[in-house]
């Protein structure tokens, strides 16, 4: 991984393999700092394997729920647009990235990112509808259905107990500190290898008197 993020393991069933597809989760909070196509574009470049990336809705899902919040929806109808959502913020990255948007694993050679919309009316996956699940779980849902590794990019690292802990880690405590989506857990039970990357934080600049 490139300098300016910090890593971790959250899982590790099986060796790495460069060869192995990798599903790759793209918080879409990240799209809403400064620099972030240059960012994101670095941490994929250190990545030589096939990628298979899913962009989160970040601020567009985030207006979503600022409407289901002030007067409920139905929980369906808010999922269905929330995935909606998702094609936005792919077709952003896509661009920033000249990656293809794609429907299905196969073509994620090198890389490219999925339009998440198209694969679940080919691919339909048993995740709740509602708010319990979000980009988290449906890039572990993915990894699950092709096989593939598993890798959270997100613009906070996991809680610090987290961090030390790293493989030995407890999906449901991610999922209870809010790092990853209450559905998470189970959606990830057949990912053999999960890894996570998130922006350093950079250190405050102080001066001596």
């Amino acid at each position: 991984m490139n300098a300016g993020w910090t890593t971790g393991t959250i899982r590790s069933r099986a060796t790495s393999d460069d060869q192995r597809l990798l599903v790759v989760k793209l918080g879409g909070s990240l799209l809403t700092r400064p620099h972030w196509p240059e960012e994101v574009a670095t941490v994929v470049a250190g990545l030589p394997r096939p990628l298979l990336i899913i962009v989160g809705g970040g601020a567009v899902v985030d207006g979503l729920r600022a409407i289901d919040a002030a007067s409920g929806q139905p929980p369906a109808l808010m999922h269905r647009l929330a995935i909606e959502a998702m094609r936005l913020t792919a077709a952003i990255v896509a661009e920033s990235l000249a990656l293809p948007v794609v429907t299905t694993a196969e073509d994620a050679h090198p890389a490219a990112i999925l339009d998440v919309a198209t694969w679940l009316t080919i691919q339909p996956m048993p995740l709740p509808e509602g708010w319990t699940v979000t980009s988290d779980s449906l890039a572990a849902a993915v990894a699950s259905t092709v096989d593939a590794d598993l890798l959270l990019i997100k613009s906070v690292p996991p809680p610090a107990a987290t961090v030390e802990l790293q493989a030995l880690v407890d999906l449901q405590a991610l999922s209870v500190a809010g790092w990853v989506d209450e559905a998470f857990p189970t959606a990830a039970n057949a990912v053999a290898r999960i890894t996570w990357a998130a922006i350093t934080p950079e250190t405050p600049h102080t001066t001596t008197p």
